[in-house]
């Protein structure tokens, strides 16, 4: 496979313009593609936000900012994709769509270039069922915002290739992230899958009157929470002891949620329209500026973490 130097980034949301963001801050030449001008101009002042917070940060110069402006080009049309030796997919999370949209990059880029889904969980193997060169196709997650968080999993389809694998994880340590491979196409990969299990035993003791969602995620960020940014839970398992472990299995895992659909305080939520900030209203309340208040402190916290993980 050719060494990469182009990259091709479908889609312009947050997801896209915090990917090619990071990418060009490290010196890829970097084009993303939407499909009208409108959602690139919004692609466009994510960028300059994401830039501007990182600056404040003391995490780019000014140096680095121009380097980022200057590898970046927009355009609408995917024969710009034509001389790029990867593509990062990051349009809406509809398993059809995501299949013709393969389809016809396929046909226009050589037969070396890489292509990569940032799905959330959509099947790799389902994406790439119509593709004549699977063995270049691989599920390529970022974590949002994708210009913060280092975590990158590479997800291999039956065929993708082991020099995919290779070239992408290569380019992950070039850009300061972190890849894990996850070796079968299972839904939610690694990250959702242990995420979403989390999130079931959530809303589970919020719905036995166990505690207030507030303190849910109190416990999660001054217990569990504290420890995993330096050491899993299976490490955690095995500093604690696998007997005790064993011990407490025995009797929690029966206490434990285990139920297979949307529990009825989730299903209450949707059906009410309070979808979270997005909607300011949520498991908690976001009147006025809120949400911006949330966000910025959280990215916030992002950062010191960040800072404290490259200091390692």
């Amino acid at each position: 496979m050719s060494l990469v130097k182009k990259i091709g980034v479908a889609g312009s949301g947050t997801m896209g313009s915090g990917i090619a963001q990071i990418l060009a801050q490290y010196g890829y030449e970097v084009v993303i593609v939407d499909i009208a001008e409108k959602f690139l101009e919004v692609g466009k002042q994510i960028i300059a936000t994401n830039v501007e917070i990182l600056k404040n940060q003391n995490l780019i110069t000014s140096e680095g900012i121009e380097r980022v402006n200057k590898n970046i080009s927009y355009s609408t049309t995917k024969e710009d994709f034509r001389d790029c030796q990867l593509i990062i997919e990051a349009i809406v999370e509809k398993l059809d769509v995501k299949k013709v949209f393969w389809k016809e990059v396929e046909a226009i880029v050589d037969r070396d270039c890489i292509l990569a889904s940032n799905t959330s969980g959509l099947s790799i193997n389902a994406q790439s069922e119509d593709l004549e060169h699977k063995d270049r196709f691989i599920g390529m997650h970022w974590w949002n915002p994708p210009n913060i968080i280092p975590l990158i999993e590479l997800i291999k389809g039956y065929e993708t290739s082991q020099e995919t694998v290779d070239v992408l994880q290569d380019l992950i340590e070039k850009i300061g992230k972190e890849s894990v491979v996850v070796l079968k196409d299972a839904p939610g990969f690694i990250g959702n899958r242990l995420q979403f299990a989390v999130f079931r035993e959530a809303l589970h003791i919020l719905d036995e009157g166990i505690a207030t969602a507030e303190d849910i995620d109190k416990a999660m960020r001054f217990g569990p929470g504290f420890r995993y940014p330096h050491i899993g839970p299976l490490q955690t398992a095995d500093l604690g002891g696998l007997d005790t472990f064993y011990y407490i299995s025995s009797y929690l895992f029966a206490q434990l949620s285990d139920r297979k659909d949307v529990p009825a305080i989730l299903q209450e939520k949707m059906d009410k329209g309070e979808l979270g900030t997005k909607a300011k209203k949520g498991f908690y309340d976001y009147p006025g500026d809120k949400v911006t208040e949330v966000v910025t402190k959280r990215d916030e916290k992002f950062f010191e973490q960040l800072k404290l993980s490259k200091d390692k």
